[in-house]
């Protein structure tokens, strides 16, 4: 307890869990590569062990216990260690929860290969209008600036309380036909708070390394700039500010547009 008590959540030691548990071939061939220049791993004689101790994917080379951030990153089956560590999408038809549920799909796997589909998920839903132009150039239409969305939902994947003695709550995103409502378990952390929530410059990680395992496979570009670009992108695409909810978990909803009352 004394040991890791005061690190992160996300560099703990996940109970159980093995080297076989983990996907190595993603590692070496994907993830450093990512992650180091070429002559950095050209001049790298570290072990595998190391490798994964140096990126905190284990707790360390002599001790090669996969870290949450581990199984979350590269691991083979994260739910079976972390239950909650999955998105359940809903598609529903109207704009209550009791409304018929017209597509629904629970996405696990590693964090990488969650986003991915939860991004081809967006997009199916995503519809566009297609104009073509007087020179002939095509101009789409989204229902909702692609890139808005996701930056929150990434938001609520990265920074959810992945603790199972708190929570096997999923994320949830709930598409209705007048919004979308994004869940993620566990209140707000560190510094900010409901008043400064989405302020530039204003940021906080409860997942310090998942946020930086994100960056370094690319579904981050820079840090602290996902809620204050959705805003902005929001309301240039005519529709009003994300609304921001707190308690045990935070809540956001995109509205679709914006009310002429």
């Amino acid at each position: 307890k004394r040991q890791y008590g005061d690190s992160p959540f996300d560099i703990q030691p996940v109970d159980g869990a093995g080297l076989s548990d983990l996907n190595l071939a993603y590692f070496e061939h994907e993830y450093l590569v990512k992650a180091f220049s070429e002559e950095v791993l050209d001049a790298n004689d570290r072990s595998l062990e190391e490798q994964l101790a140096a990126t905190k994917m284990v707790v360390a080379a002599y001790n090669p216990i996969p870290t949450v951030l581990g199984i979350l990153t590269l691991g083979k089956n994260p739910q079976y260690f972390i239950p909650g560590a999955y998105l359940q999408f809903l598609r529903i038809d109207g704009s209550e929860m009791s409304d018929e549920i017209i597509d629904s799909l629970e996405i696990k796997g590693s964090i990488s290969s969650m986003l991915e589909r939860l991004s081809n998920k967006l997009f199916a839903h995503n519809r566009t209008a297609v104009q073509i132009g007087s020179e002939l150039t095509e101009q789409r239409t989204y229902l909702y600036p692609p890139e808005a969305i996701r930056h929150l939902a990434w938001n609520a994947i990265m920074h959810r309380n992945y603790n199972n003695k708190i929570t096997n709550a999923p994320v949830r995103l709930n598409w209705f036909n007048d919004r979308i409502n994004i869940i993620s378990p566990g209140g707000l952390f560190g510094q900010a708070t409901s008043e400064n929530i989405g302020t530039q410059g204003i940021t906080d990680y409860r997942n310090p390394n998942l946020a930086e395992a994100m960056k370094i496979v690319g579904h981050i570009q820079k840090f602290g700039i996902g809620i204050p670009l959705s805003k902005k992108l929001l309301v240039e695409a005519g529709h009003p500010e994300p609304e921001f909810e707190f308690n045990t978990v935070v809540s956001v909803t995109i509205n679709r547009f914006k009310s002429t009352e």
